[in-house]
């Protein structure tokens, strides 16, 4: 019995979360954006839209091009985390879940009694059937079984939308050979030609390949870690304390103008400051980031006393904002909150004064009003222009806290 992992990949999900609501995208080319707008890109693709070639990525311009009846939507986050949390109890009904990866991926540690591939199989016809009778019929999921979480989301890949797929110990490496080095979760280009460059160019030559050659291909552990996982053996995880905390957002025309642009980054500035108070955070430092026009951008950052406080950091952003020379208009923006730690370890600096380390209690009333009311019961009249701006946004591997982020 080698199996050890089930991995779930919910398929489309946005898109499909999308169908499940309205009955009238139902079979129909879907793509959902942050905006409709030509300039901006597809953040997901039903697989209708995706037979025109449509995938995350694709300019709304070039949709357009290739499927005219493409039907366009905006992005429903606080919706598809909703929809997130009824699938993991979904999941859980019949197995309990191990790890969720992102918003759209989970993984199921198997029991012993169920590593046999038709007890695990039967397992995956139960979880189908469970998000289908809790969640919806139109929310489909391609699941992966194998002996670790890495062969077991290569599996799910395997067979989309709506598949089953097991991979054995016994298939090993064979069962791979079919596949492209990017087919392989944490080969992306750049990875790919350091490979290239070293002779393996497939994965066939990926799985020949000593831990020693694969370690000196990655520079560091990362190389050795892949040769474990294609022999299916389980990669032991670090810890890895988070660095940074932002949020950036893709202008709608309407606010592409440098009054509007400025309070949209403080109405995300005041977004993660209450994030990192909720998360016992303070940070030491504050970088803003404007995308202009054909794909120029600016960016500056600065350092200070560790803080939470939304006032001091508001006076930081407002500093950095005048550095810039408005040369075009804003096509999105984004805020960074860097060198992050925790709130009891903040260190006051030597010489310039720190910034408020502790929220005052302002603050804390604030968020709390924030989390019973919503974020636009109080704010900072900074960003007074874009209180319905810059809404809750799903990063990859990051699910938002909708208390906080709505």
């Amino acid at each position: 019995m080698t199996l050890r992992v089930l991995y779930v990949d919910f398929n489309s999900y946005f898109a499909s979360v999308e169908q499940q609501e309205n009955p009238k995208l139902r079979g129909k080319p879907v793509a959902v954006v942050p905006v409709v707008a030509d300039t901006t890109c597809c953040i997901a693709a039903s697989y209708e839209a995706k037979r025109f070639g449509i995938k995350t990525g694709t300019r709304v311009a070039d949709a357009r091009r290739k499927c005219p009846g493409i039907i366009f939507v905006n992005g429903q986050h606080e919706t598809y985390v909703a929809y997130h949390h009824r699938l993991i109890a979904a999941v859980d009904a019949c197995a309990p879940v191990a790890k969720v990866h992102s918003i759209d991926e989970m993984a199921v540690e198997l029991p012993t009694r169920w590593r046999s591939v038709q007890a695990a199989r039967e397992v995956a016809e139960r979880i189908k059937q469970s998000i289908r009778d809790r969640v919806g019929e139109h929310i489909k999921c391609s699941i992966g079984i194998g002996p670790n979480t890495f062969l077991a989301k290569t599996a799910s890949d395997l067979r989309k939308p709506d598949g089953l797929t097991v991979i054995e110990l016994k298939d090993l490496p064979q069962a791979l050979h079919r596949l492209a080095l990017r087919d392989l979760t944490g080969i992306g280009p750049n990875m790919e030609r350091r490979l290239r460059a070293r002779g393996i160019t497939t994965v066939a030559a990926l799985c020949k390949a000593s831990a020693e050659g694969l370690r000196k291909a990655w520079g560091g552990v990362g190389g050795a870690i892949l040769h474990a996982q294609l022999r299916g053996l389980e990669a032991v995880e670090e810890h890895r304390e988070q660095i940074t905390l932002s949020h950036s957002h893709v202008l709608p025309p309407h606010l592409r103008n440098d009054t509007d642009a400025r309070a949209v980054a403080h109405r995300m500035l005041q977004k993660a400051a209450m994030r990192l108070r909720k998360n016992h955070l303070a940070a030491g430092g504050l970088r803003l980031s404007v995308r202009l026009p054909a794909h120029g951008r600016w960016s500056s950052e600065t350092h200070f006393g560790a803080t939470q406080d939304s006032g001091g950091l508001t006076q930081v952003l407002d500093t950095l904002w005048d550095q810039r020379t408005p040369a075009s208009a804003p096509v999105a923006v984004g805020v960074t909150l860097i060198q992050l730690t925790t709130e009891d370890a903040a260190s006051l600096p030597l010489f310039a004064a720190p910034l408020a380390t502790a929220p005052p209690p302002i603050a804390q009333t604030v968020d709390g009003l924030n989390k019973r009311h919503g974020k636009s019961a109080l704010y900072l009249g900074a960003a007074r222009r874009a209180v319905g701006a810059a809404p809750m946004r799903i990063a990859f591997n990051r699910i938002p806290d909708v208390e906080v982020e709505r």
